[in-house]
C-alpha cells in the first residue's frame, strides 16, 4: 500500500473498515481495525481541503492490523509486536513478585534479617527509577534495539549475580544492577509504542499492553511458591535468567522502530539535559505528576495492606491473596475498558473521570479507616476502586505525555517512568512513618495522594481539547 503526504489530515475508507492518518512532519502513521474483511475494494481519498475524491489503483493487499510507521508496515504478524513490547515492559513485575515467596528462605539462608532483605526491592525500585533517566536519552540517541539488548545482557549479569549471593549484601548490589537493566526494556519498550502509534492509538496500545503486564502481578507470587515446592530460592533467579535469555531472543524478530533521520544528534550527556527543557512544560509535568500521585498511593497499599488485612482484620494470607489479586483484575478490566473508549471519549477526559473517581474512593478509605466504619469491606471496597482507576489513568497519561514530544519518546517515558517508582518509595515511606497499629495510615496516605493526583489533572493537564476529540 502507498502511504501519500498530504498537508493535513485525511480519511481513508478501504476494506469495509476505516483508515484515518495523522501525518506529521516526519512520518505518516496509518491506523486500522484490528478485524479486517477479506473483500477489497477501491481506495477512495478525500483531501480535508477539498470535496473532490481521488482515486487510487485497486489493491489486494491486506493492511496490517497495527498502526505502525511506514519502514514497518507489514512485516510483522498480527501479534508479534505486542507481544513483545509486553514481555519488555513486564520485566519490573516479573524481578520483584516472582521471588516474594522466597524472602524468608533467603532470610534464612543467607543469615540475614527480614528488614536488610527488604532492602532488595527498595533498592531495585531506586535502580529501576534513576535508570529509566538514563535510558531514555540513550534510545532517542542510539535507537531502540541496541539499548533494550544492552539493558537486557545487564539484567542477565544482575539476575545470575542474585542467584549466586553468599550474603544479603551481595544480593541488595545485584538487585541494584538488575533494575538498572530492566529499567531499559521498560522505558524503551513505551517509546516503541509512540514509535508506532500515536494520540489515542497509543493509549489504546497501552491499555492492552497494561492487560497482559497485570498478569505478571498475579500470577508472579504463585509461580515463585511452585519453584519453592521442587527447588531453592536460587532457582527463581535461575529462572529468571531464562526469562531474560528468551527476551534476547524474542529482540532478534522486533525491527529497529526509531529510524536514523528520527534520533537525536546530541551526545548523551548533552542529551541528558533535555529533561532541563522537559520539566518547563506544564501538561507534562501534570501527566507526571498524575502518575507519581497515583503510584505514590498505590505503594503506601502494597506496603500497609498485608498489616491492615492480615494483622489488624485477622484473615488468612490465602485471603488476602485473593484481595491482592481481585485489584489486580480490577486494573485487567479498567485498561480493556480504556482500550475501548480512548477512541470515542478521550484520553484526558478518562483521566479525569478516573482521577475523580479514585479521589472519592481516597476520601471514602480515609474516612472508614479513622472511624472503623465498614470493617473489612470498608477497607477493600475503596482500595478496590482505587487500584483500578490505574487502568484508565496510566496509559492514557503516558500516551498524552509522548504525544507532545515525538522525538524525545526516551526521554519523556523516562522521566515519567522515573517519577512513578521515585513516588512509590516515598508512598511506602509515608505509611511506615506514621505507623499506628491500624489500618488509618494508608487510609490518610492514599487520600492524601489521590487529592493531589486530582489536583494535577485539574490544574496541570489541559482542559478538554482538541485532544479528546472523536477521532
Amino acid at each position: 500500500m502507498t502511504l501519500i503526504d498530504l498537508p493535513c489530515r485525511i480519511q481513508m475508507s478501504t476494506f469495509g473498515t476505516p483508515l484515518s492518518l495523522e501525518p506529521d512532519t516526519s512520518r505518516v502513521t496509518a491506523t486500522y481495525s484490528a478485524d479486517v474483511p477479506t473483500s477489497t475494494g477501491p481506495l477512495s481519498l478525500t483531501d480535508c481541503h477539498s470535496t473532490k475524491p481521488y482515486r487510487l489503483p485497486e489493491t489486494t493487499e491486506r493492511p496490517s492490523s497495527f498502526a505502525t510507521s511506514p519502514h514497518l508496515e507489514s512485516r510483522m504478524p498480527r501479534l508479534r509486536i505486542p507481544a513483545i513490547l509486553s514481555l519488555l515492559m513486564a520485566f519490573a513485575s516479573i524481578s520483584t513478585d516472582l521471588y516474594l515467596p522466597a524472602l524468608p528462605a533467603m532470610s534464612a539462608s543467607l543469615h540475614a534479617d527480614a528488614g536488610t532483605l527488604d532492602f532488595t526491592i527498595s533498592t531495585f525500585l531506586l535502580g529501576f527509577g534513576a535508570g529509566q533517566l538514563f535510558w531514555g536519552p540513550v534510545g532517542d540517541r542510539y535507537g531502540r534495539r541496541r539499548p533494550v539488548t544492552a539493558g537486557l545482557f545487564m539484567f542477565l549479569i544482575g539476575t545470575a549475580g542474585c542467584a549466586l549471593s553468599t550474603s544479603a549484601e551481595m544480593m541488595v548490589g545485584w538487585r541494584l544492577i538488575q533494575a538498572v537493566g530492566a529499567s531499559a526494556s521498560v522505558v524503551l519498550a513505551r517509546a516503541m509504542v509512540r514509535d508506532l502509534y500515536e494520540g489515542p492509538r497509543a493509549a489504546q496500545i497501552l491499555s492492552t499492553l497494561m492487560t497482559v503486564m497485570a498478569i505478571a502481578p498475579l500470577i508472579g507470587p504463585s509461580v515463585g511458591s511452585a519453584i519453592l515446592q521442587v527447588a531453592s530460592w536460587r532457582a527463581i533467579f535461575w529462572t529468571l535468567t531464562g526469562v531474560g535469555i528468551a527476551t534476547l531472543i524474542a529482540l532478534l524478530a522486533l525491527p529497529e522502530t526509531l529510524p536514523k533521520e528520527r534520533r537525536s544528534n546530541h551526545g548523551i550527556w548533552h542529551s541528558l539535559t533535555v529533561y532541563r527543557d522537559l520539566v518547563r512544560h506544564r501538561r507534562l509535568l501534570g501527566y507526571a505528576g498524575t502518575c507519581g500521585f497515583l503510584y505514590a498511593g498505590t505503594f503506601a497499599y502494597v506496603a500497609a495492606s498485608p498489616f491492615a488485612y492480615i494483622s489488624y482484620h485477622g484473615i488468612s494470607p490465602h485471603h488476602y491473596g485473593l484481595l491482592f489479586a481481585a485489584n489486580i483484575v480490577g486494573i485487567m478490566i479498567t485498561s480493556q475498558i480504556n482500550a475501548r473508549l480512548v477512541r470515542r471519549i478521550g484520553g484526558d477526559r478518562l483521566i479525569r473521570i478516573a482521577a475523580s473517581g479514585a479521589a472519592l474512593a481516597g476520601i471514602v478509605l480515609a474516612i472508614n479507616t479513622r472511624f472503623g466504619w465498614g470493617g473489612l469491606p470498608g477497607l477493600a471496597i475503596p482500595l478496590f476502586l482505587f487500584i483500578s482507576s490505574t487502568g484508565l489513568i496510566v496509559a492514557n497519561a503516558v500516551a498524552g505525555a509522548m504525544d507532545g514530544f515525538p522525538t524525545r519518546a526516551g526521554a519523556v517515558s523516562a522521566l515519567v517512568g522515573s517519577v512513578q517508582y521515585g513516588s512509590g518509595m516515598f508512598g511506602s515511606g509515608m505509611v511506615g512513618l506514621f505507623a499506628d497499629g491500624t489500618p488509618w495510615p494508608m487510609g490518610r496516605v492514599v487520600a492524601f495522594f489521590s487529592l493531589g493526583m486530582l489536583l494535577c489533572v485539574w490544574l496541570l493537564v489541559s482542559p478538554p481539547s482538541a485532544r479528546d476529540a472523536v477521532v
